[in-house]
């Protein structure tokens, strides 16, 4: 009975947890088919690998004021699950995507812009941004102990060191950035030259503008 039973054992085992890992998988992201690519949702409720800072629901930020009622991430699905897949990518070579930013309503780049009426800063809400049309991140790396790589520049540094190709940094963070952008790239993002935090999906420029608010929990 004990030579028998322990090969069952292990198959009944496989099959258990296998098919228990396969299911969990399976429900990290729902299928296309349940939810449509251009509805906007919550990256959270989508996956845990993601760490958060976001920065216009703070004061830390260059408007120095807090533009956002509460720290969510909303987001185009189809731009979630870009999003995922370069963050299993990274996750393989022992980082996570940070987040500063995501979708952004139409309402809050028209109160960034009356604090910041400059296009070089601020997007102009007459037009709209990719943030307003939720296919943009500006994001940044970090361990699995949360430190940061070092990149440069902080976010939103407005200054020639923040452009991708800047000569002037050491190999590490000329590094750090072409590992942030060749991934991102890999899953259909494109980099924004002046900014390396800076990611739209190529899937989302055309999107229409939004001004989809989500409620505070």
């Amino acid at each position: 009975m004990i030579f028998y039973w322990k090969p069952l054992f292990v198959v009944f085992c496989f099959v258990c947890f296998g098919n228990s890992f396969a299911q969990t998988a399976a429900t990290r992201i729902l299928p296309s088919n349940t939810v449509n690519d251009t509805a906007f949702v919550n990256l959270k409720d989508y996956s845990k690998d993601f760490v958060y800072d976001m920065k216009y629901a703070t004061d830390d930020n260059f408007l120095k004021s807090k533009v956002y009622d509460c720290a969510e991430c909303y987001l185009r699905y189809k731009t979630v699950k870009a999003l995922i897949l370069a963050n299993e990518r990274f996750m393989k070579k022992g980082f996570k995507i940070k987040l500063f930013d995501c979708y952004r309503p139409l309402d809050i780049q028209k109160r960034m812009w009356a604090i910041v009426p400059n296009p070089e800063y601020v997007a102009n809400p007459a037009k709209g941004s990719i943030h307003n049309r939720g296919g943009a991140v500006d994001i940044t790396l970090v361990d699995f102990d949360g430190k940061e790589l070092d990149m440069g520049t902080p976010f939103d540094f407005f200054g020639k060191e923040a452009s991708h190709d800047f000569p002037g940094f050491s190999k590490i963070i000329r590094n750090n950035r072409n590992l942030l952008k060749k991934i991102m790239i890999k899953e259909h993002f494109n980099s924004f030259d002046s900014e390396w935090w800076h990611y739209n999906l190529k899937a989302g420029l055309n999107d229409s503008v939004s001004n989809f608010k989500w409620e505070c929990k």
